[in-house]
């Protein structure tokens, strides 16, 4: 089990023996979710950073807020410390003076461009990148995705989740993720 509270100005006072220097670091809560839920609300209203630790049975929650942040339980150890040095880095402030990524671009034709980077896609999988496009982050549900790919609506439930799957492979190369929202639909990761 991991401890209630990741202490990154730990992390931060090892990883400063290394480079002779110490950094004051913020610390980075830990919650379970969603036993803690009256927790990451105190939280969210004190605006300090969180990580929500959710088990793997249990749905994730909707993080909309830059402070916050979400893994498995069953997460590795490494992808908890990254989340948790990105949450401290992004209370600090360290984060703000970096220039904000440029957002992903759709072409007519169906090329998804990020920077410089590129990727070709499928006329049925560009309608549902627009359709995820319309709303970054935000979770876009199945009905709609499906609305957007098969505007005739001949569809089947599995035709969206196979097209999904192809969609998170062409958009690996871009850095790209589609992330699943059980029972609610999916949500692109820029």
């Amino acid at each position: 089990m991991r401890p209630a509270l990741f202490s990154s100005a730990s992390y931060a006072r090892n990883k400063s023996e290394t480079f002779g220097t110490y950094v004051q670091a913020m610390d980075v809560e830990s919650l379970r979710w969603p036993e803690q839920r009256s927790r990451r609300s105190a939280l969210r209203d004190a605006q300090l950073p969180r990580l929500l630790l959710v088990d793997p049975a249990g749905d994730p929650p909707v993080c909309a807020d830059a402070l916050e942040d979400w893994a498995y339980l069953s997460a590795p150890d490494a992808e908890i410390e990254a989340r948790t040095i990105a949450l401290r880095l992004l209370a600090e402030g360290s984060m703000e003076d970096a220039p904000a990524p440029k957002p992903p671009e759709l072409t007519a034709d169906g090329i998804l461009r990020v920077g410089s980077a590129w990727v070709s896609l499928p006329p049925l999988e560009a309608r549902l990148i627009y359709a995820m496009l319309e709303r970054p982050g935000a979770v876009v549900s199945r009905d709609r995705l499906t609305e957007a790919g098969w505007p005739d609506g001949t569809s089947d439930r599995n035709s969206l989740d196979v097209h999904i799957m192809r969609l998170r492979r062409r958009l690996g190369e871009l850095g790209l993720v589609v992330r699943t929202v059980r029972s609610r639909g999916y949500a692109l990761q820029i």
